[in-house]
């Protein structure tokens, strides 16, 4: 492999202020979306002395920090106060090839596991949907038929909606999940009453199609099994979606990164050279 270099001398940094900086680098987990890299970034750049950057698609925290106010274990406990997961990142040349192939496993995993649920919920959420929504097809029992399906989808399917909530509740935030699995659980436990303690439930129940129900007292007659079946279904599809374009995203950023300087020529006092990892090189 091409080794690059680059060359720097003692006190080319201009400022004793940026002496105290000090470059940082975290690996942060469990972020299910754009909006929770910038709610981590946003909370790192409240840090008096911090300047991060947070990159969903290699799940890494770039950070400049004042090192005479602020630790590492700072900034790690700043991130874990939001319901994420921090390390510092590996900077030994065996140690990035490690974390990148585990890092590349996990997200292989994750992209298996989504495929999985969608599929899954979508071949019980198809037929849901169709006898939920044409009348003419609802036949007798059939709305017990769409309880049996929808209950896989909502509590296996969902899965990963209801527990990033669950995670994000204990640390007093709210994401996208949150709404999600809010909205999923909200339909399915209307219809559950609707169904048992509504009549709903009674063999022989056709629900139409409308804007509003046909009179002031059918609401109670309302199912909304193929909004609890479709709605994570087709999530699923997008967050699987998303996990492989993320995977793709970091690989390619840690090839090029690979590319990078790994070693560099320090000049001394003396006028002599000595070879160092790039990783060793501060400011000043």
């Amino acid at each position: 492999m091409t080794t690059h270099t680059l060359s720097t001398k003692p006190g080319d940094a201009a400022s004793p202020d940026l002496c105290s900086l000090d470059p940082t680098e975290l690996s942060v987990s469990g972020m299910s979306c754009a909006s929770c890299a910038a709610k981590v970034e946003r909370a790192l750049n409240e840090q008096v002395g911090v300047t991060a950057t947070v990159n969903y698609a290699t799940a890494s925290a770039y950070i400049n920090r004042d090192s005479t106010t602020l630790t590492v274990d700072d900034l790690i406990g700043v991130v874990e106060g939001l319901g994420y997961g921090a390390e510092p990142a590996p900077t030994d040349n065996d140690d990035l090839e490690e974390a990148a192939e585990a890092d590349d496993a996990a997200a292989k995993a994750q992209v298996h596991d989504l495929k999985i649920r969608f599929w899954v919920s979508a071949a019980l959420a198809l037929p849901v949907m169709v006898i939920s929504m044409v009348p003419a097809w609802q036949f007798r029992g059939w709305q017990w038929v769409a309880l049996a399906l929808t209950t896989p989808v909502v509590v296996w399917g969902a899965l990963p909606f209801h527990r990033a909530t669950l995670t994000n509740l204990r640390h007093g935030t709210t994401t996208m999940d949150t709404l999600v699995s809010l909205g999923v659980l909200a339909a399915y436990g209307w219809s559950l009453w609707a169904l048992f303690f509504g009549g709903a439930g009674m063999l022989g129940m056709t629900m139409n199609m409308s804007w509003l129900p046909a009179d002031a007292g059918a609401g109670h007659h309302e199912l909304y099994f193929e909004v609890a079946a479709v709605v994570p279904t087709f999530l699923l599809g997008g967050r699987w979606d998303e996990a492989r374009a993320k995977r793709r995203a970091g690989s390619a950023l840690r090839s090029l990164l690979r590319l990078g300087a790994q070693h560099a020529n320090v000049l001394t006092d003396d006028g002599s050279e000595m070879t160092v990892p790039a990783s060793a090189v501060k400011v000043g």
